[in-house]
C-alpha cells in the first residue's frame, strides 16, 4: 500500500483469501480476477483439492469406527449370552474363579450347612407311556421354566436337571444364613404353580412331591468337556430319600431343616413307622397352605 502523490491516491494491492471455492462465488468473483502472477488461484484449487481428500478420509473413518463400535456391541451381546450359558452350568461366583486361572480342584469347597431341594413329577412314567414325545417335552419345558423363575426370584441354585427330577441348593456356592427358609417358600411356590400346568394324558394339573434336608455337602467341579457344579455327601442322599417317600403335592423335611425354620412354618410329624438305612427316625410333612 502506496500514496501516489500525484494522484492524490492510495495504490493498495493485496490477495483476498478465500476459505473455500464457493466463496469465491458467492460474493461475485470468479477464478479469473484472482491475480495470476502469484499462487493465489493453484492455492485455492489445491486448497478445495485437499480439502475434499481430507472430507472423503474422514467419512471413511467415521464409517470404520461406527462398524468398529458395532462390532463391539455384537462381541458384547455374544459374551453376555455365553455367560448366560456359563452360570447355567456353573455358579456365578465359580464361573468367575474359573476365568482368573483357578483350577477346576481348587473349586472344591466344603459348606457345614446348606439345605438341598429334589423334586419330581408324580407317575412321570406312566404320564409319558400315553402321551407323545413333543409332548413330554412340551410339558417339561413348561414345568423347568416356572421353576427357573422360582430359583431366581428366592436366590438360589439349581444344580441339575434330570428327566422330571428338579434339585436345589441353598447356601453353596455362596453362603446364606437363611438358606433353609429359601429352600421352604421356594417348596411352597412350586406346589402353588404347579397347579397352572396340565397333564396331558388327564388334562387336570400336574403333581410333584417333593424332599428336602439340610446338613453338610462337598461341592465342586467336575468334568471338563461338560464341566458342572456338583454337589457329594449324606446330605444329599438324605435329600433324595425325603423326596421318593413325599406324598404328592406335599413337602417332606428332616429334623435337620424344620430346626432351621422361623416358628411360623406349620409342620406335621409324619405317623408312619418307616426304618431306613440311614437311620431317619423321624420324618415331617409340611402342609401346604391355601390362601
Amino acid at each position: 500500500m502506496i500514496f501516489m502523490d500525484s494522484w492524490k491516491m492510495m495504490v493498495f494491492l493485496g490477495t483476498p483469501l478465500m476459505p473455500y471455492l464457493e466463496y469465491v462465488s458467492d460474493i461475485g468473483l470468479y477464478m479469473n480476477d484472482l491475480s495470476m502472477h502469484d499462487f493465489s488461484r493453484d492455492l485455492m484449487l489445491a486448497g478445495t483439492q485437499q480439502s475434499a481428500t481430507l472430507r472423503l478420509a474422514l467419512e471413511q473413518e467415521q464409517e470404520k469406527t461406527n462398524k468398529l463400535e458395532d462390532s463391539l456391541a455384537k462381541l458384547a451381546e455374544e459374551r453376555r449370552r455365553t455367560d448366560q450359558l456359563l452360570y447355567q452350568m456353573i455358579p456365578e461366583s465359580v464361573a468367575d474363579s474359573l476365568r482368573k486361572g483357578l483350577s477346576p480342584v481348587h473349586t472344591c469347597q466344603k459348606f457345614h450347612s446348606v439345605s438341598i431341594l429334589y423334586s419330581d413329577v408324580v407317575k412321570f412314567t406312566e404320564i409319558c407311556s400315553k402321551i407323545t414325545a413333543n409332548e413330554v417335552v412340551s410339558m417339561l419345558n413348561g414345568m423347568y421354566s416356572i421353576f427357573d423363575g422360582l430359583t431366581e426370584e428366592h436366590n438360589v441354585y439349581k444344580v441339575e436337571t434330570i428327566g422330571d427330577a428338579y434339585t436345589v441348593v441353598s447356601g453353596a456356592p455362596d453362603h446364606a444364613p437363611d438358606h433353609a427358609t429359601r429352600v421352604a417358600h421356594l417348596a411352597f411356590n412350586m406346589i402353588k404353580t404347579i397347579k397352572s400346568l396340565h397333564d396331558p394324558s388327564t388334562g387336570s394339573h400336574l403333581k410333584i412331591r417333593i424332599g428336602m434336608h439340610s446338613g453338610a455337602v462337598v461341592a465342586g467341579i467336575v468334568g471338563e468337556k461338560m464341566p458342572r457344579y456338583c454337589l457329594f455327601g449324606e446330605t444329599v442322599t438324605i435329600a433324595s430319600l425325603m423326596e421318593s417317600t413325599s406324598q404328592p403335592m406335599r413337602i417332606h423335611i428332616t429334623d435337620a431343616l424344620k430346626s432351621l425354620l422361623p416358628h411360623d412354618f406349620l409342620t406335621t410329624p409324619n405317623l408312619e413307622n418307616l426304618q431306613y438305612k440311614l437311620d431317619i427316625k423321624r420324618k415331617i410333612i409340611y402342609k401346604h397352605m391355601t390362601h
